[in-house]
């Protein structure tokens, strides 16, 4: 077995759809995946938002919600939205965590 056959997939690529609703993913393995915005957005694990949640004040849903930019740090993307939220970091282990839910 080889060392790259041994490596777990990683996120290489990324770009937000024209439309804003979702971010396309390419791994180092060759897929094509996909996230929509409101995923993302229910899935932040920022100190905000995971304050939001204990308190019982996390919104259920995000209807509408748009990518607005996307910050590749190197080990994960730094999303903004529409609703003004910038705070979260999504590791692209992660992110390919929640293309399987």
């Amino acid at each position: 077995m080889t060392i790259a056959a041994m490596v777990a997939p990683t996120v290489v690529d990324c770009g937000v759809n024209s439309d804003l609703a979702s971010l396309s993913l390419t791994t180092s393995d060759g897929r094509q995946l996909a996230l929509t915005a409101e995923a993302l957005r229910a899935a932040c694990k920022c100190a905000h938002c995971t304050r939001a949640r204990f308190d019982g004040r996390f919104p259920q849903n995000f209807p509408g919600i748009a990518i607005v930019e996307v910050a590749d740090l190197g080990y994960g993307l730094n999303i903004s939205f529409s609703d003004g939220h910038n705070r979260g970091i999504y590791p692209k282990t992660y992110l390919l965590d929640l293309t399987t839910l």
